[in-house]
């Protein structure tokens, strides 16, 4: 039967990220020695205390439904860590529980934009930020944060795009891909712009609590109380907690756009997982010394092998301050080895050298790649060797 699909899906753009883990896996399969670096979550199990307390709610009968929002255990919870971690002070109708963060976001652009409606999305982006937008009828405006400004837009460059139809701007710190994070300073700038010209400002903080060296997050909503009100922050314990799985994110801001969100969600999903929203609760209330010993392996990690990677000819990189990626530029390096661009490069890593990471095409800069530290450090350093004799060999041949 021939099927017409829905326009919506038909203008998506496939996940590069899970097109170039599904040929590792299929190269795995076939006995292959690859070494996967495109994971975007930690490789540590959830902390056993979290465990602990999902497997308690289970045997005490909690299994039914919750509110769509999500439990108000959980919600006072998570308000508690954003006055603990923010000095921020939130509602609970200001505050929406979903099925993972990405889910929180999509359900943010449906309630939000309108046919032709545009949102501004900083380049290097993560991949679903311009897909959302578009499944939810929006048109989504890039600006080059250049590697030349460590992957940061200015308030310059956020004025000379907006018109009448921007409804929002995505700001990701600390970022996917880069590690980049904003100082306050910075958002302070930015925020002055959105204010002036009713931009809402859609803050993804996922990666708050992996931090590096003297660097320190700063949430663009803890600024002002004009800046809180104009902002929705994202955020969840995926990263945090190495609870990717669990599929536990939220939203906090302005009440009227979290009970529109409320109403789809409850057409949509009906409520998160409930034993993950009491593992949520113990994530936060819990004893956060496994956050910390995770941060500092990540951080460890990134002083070993950054040294290592810019090493390889052709690989040049901004040094990441949070978050779990390197994103080095190599176009020089596809070029002496003499691939036409880098996702041939990337394809090239795979096949012959045995590693993959992720091109910088989907994430809107086509000269970066991609790499994830959330592996161990004996696998990094075999895959970064791996990759220099590649590059070395190629560029003797």
């Amino acid at each position: 039967m021939a099927v017409k699909l829905a326009n919506r899906v038909m203008a998506l753009t496939p996940s590069t990220t899970l097109a170039i883990t599904a040929k590792a896996k299929e190269l795995k399969e076939q006995g292959v020695d690859v070494i996967g670096l495109g994971a975007g979550e930690p490789d540590y199990n959830t902390p056993q205390h979290i465990l602990d307390a999902a497997a308690r709610s289970m045997n005490e009968g909690h299994t039914k439904y919750t509110p769509s929002a999500g439990l108000p255990a959980l919600k006072k919870a998570i308000i508690e860590k954003f006055e603990r971690d923010q000095g921020l002070s939130y509602k609970p109708n200001e505050i929406i529980v979903g099925n993972g963060a990405k889910h929180v976001l999509y359900t943010l652009f449906q309630v939000l934009l309108n046919d032709g409606d545009e949102v501004i999305i900083p380049t290097p982006y993560w991949v679903s930020y311009p897909e959302q937008v578009k499944l939810a009828g929006g048109v989504p405006i890039y600006v080059d944060g250049l590697e030349s400004q460590n992957f940061k837009i200015t308030p310059e460059q956020l004025e000379s795009v907006i018109s009448e139809r921007t409804k929002a701007i995505i700001i990701n710190s600390p970022s996917n891909p880069t590690g980049v994070i904003y100082t306050a300073e910075e958002l302070q700038e930015l925020g002055k712009v959105c204010l002036e010209r009713n931009i809402l400002i859609v803050s993804d903080e996922i990666y708050e609590k992996l931090i590096y060296s003297d660097h320190k997050h700063v949430s663009i909503a803890q600024l002002s109380q004009e800046l809180k009100e104009q902002t929705i922050v994202i955020n969840g314990v995926s990263k945090s907690h190495s609870m990717t799985g669990w599929r536990i994110g939220y939203a906090a801001g302005n009440r009227e756009i979290i009970e529109a969100m409320t109403n789809l969600a409850s057409h949509s999903t009906s409520n998160p997982t409930t034993t993950a929203q009491y593992a949520s609760i113990a994530a936060y209330n819990g004893p956060q010394e496994p956050v910390e010993e995770m941060r500092q392996a990540f951080e460890h990690r990134l002083e070993v092998i950054y040294d290592q990677l810019v090493s390889i000819p052709g690989f040049t990189c901004v040094k990441p301050q949070g978050a779990f990626y390197l994103y080095p530029n190599v176009k020089a390096a596809a070029e002496i080895t003499g691939y036409h661009d880098v996702d041939a490069f990337v394809e090239a890593l795979l096949v012959e050298a045995k590693v993959a990471v992720i091109p910088g095409s989907g994430f809107g800069t086509p000269d970066n790649i991609r790499l994830s530290y959330a592996t161990s450090l004996a696998l990094l350093e075999k895959a970064v060797a791996r990759m220099k004799d590649f590059v070395v060999a190629k560029r003797q041949a």
